[in-house]
């Protein structure tokens, strides 16, 4: 038994010195930094933070601030006519008939329904109906892509466009690139200004800008009939241009 123990105990022994090799071998192979490089590394990373913290608060106020922007990115346009091709449509009874209204009483906001089309091409368009006599369709302004404005028909006479409405309502025409019938800035901007110098000009308030869909209930414009928030937005702008240029009525 006192020789058997013995052995048991030499067997051990071994064992612990061979996992205590094994252990400096390990130790051994990792690379202790020196205490400096630890304290710049660590030095380091605290400087990173100190100097993301202002770098994210900026971001965010830059963020905030361009929101605010988008919002009131119309807020200093005014009444003032805006700048105008006039092209009148020639005198015919599928385009425009040369019937003169006898009071204005709105605005009728369109969509072409034809993505990617130009005003120029819209208004050519309205005008060859005098020799396709394929409908009967006009409107008295349309606007393009880029902003640009085109008169067809003037304030006084009718458009074919708003149907029971064209007796009394201006009707503008919108551009724009794709299905969806959302306007561009640029048209968006110029339908406000163009809009605002209507209602300046005949007395008219925000709340007599409507859509083709508050006439018929057509899908049109398409994008201001499916996103309601869109229209009241639009809304809202109009009604801040016209009181800040004194526009009131009754």
């Amino acid at each position: 038994m006192f020789v058997l123990n013995d052995g048991n105990e030499r067997i051990k022994n071994q064992e612990k010195y061979r996992m205590s090799t094994s252990r400096r071998k390990q130790l051994a192979g990792r690379k202790t930094l020196p205490k400096n490089t630890r304290r710049k590394k660590k030095r380091g990373r605290k400087m990173l933070r100190i100097i993301m913290i202002p770098l994210m608060i900026l971001l965010l106020f830059l963020l905030f601030k361009s929101c605010i922007q988008k919002k009131n990115q119309y807020a200093d346009v005014d009444a003032t006519q805006p700048e105008m091709d006039i092209q009148l449509l020639d005198v015919n009874p599928y385009s425009r008939p040369g019937t003169t209204i006898d009071h204005v009483n709105g605005i009728v906001v369109h969509y072409t329904a034809n993505p990617g089309s130009t005003a120029q091409d819209n208004r050519d368009y309205f005008n060859g109906l005098k020799d396709s006599h394929e409908t009967s369709a006009s409107s008295n302004f349309v606007i393009g892509l880029e902003g640009e404005i085109i008169q067809c028909i003037p304030t006084w006479e009718m458009a074919y466009a708003s149907n029971d409405r064209n007796v009394d309502t201006i009707s503008i025409e919108c551009c724009h690139p794709d299905e969806n019938g959302k306007f561009t800035d640029a048209t968006y901007r110029s339908l406000v200004q163009l809009t605002a110098w209507l209602c300046a000009k005949y007395d008219l308030t925000a709340d007599q800008v409507i859509r083709h869909y508050d006439v018929t209930g057509k899908i049109c414009p398409k994008y201001f009939v499916e996103h309601e928030s869109a229209w009241e937005d639009f809304h809202d702008d109009l009604a801040a241009y016209i009181e800040k240029n004194g526009v009131d009525k009754e």
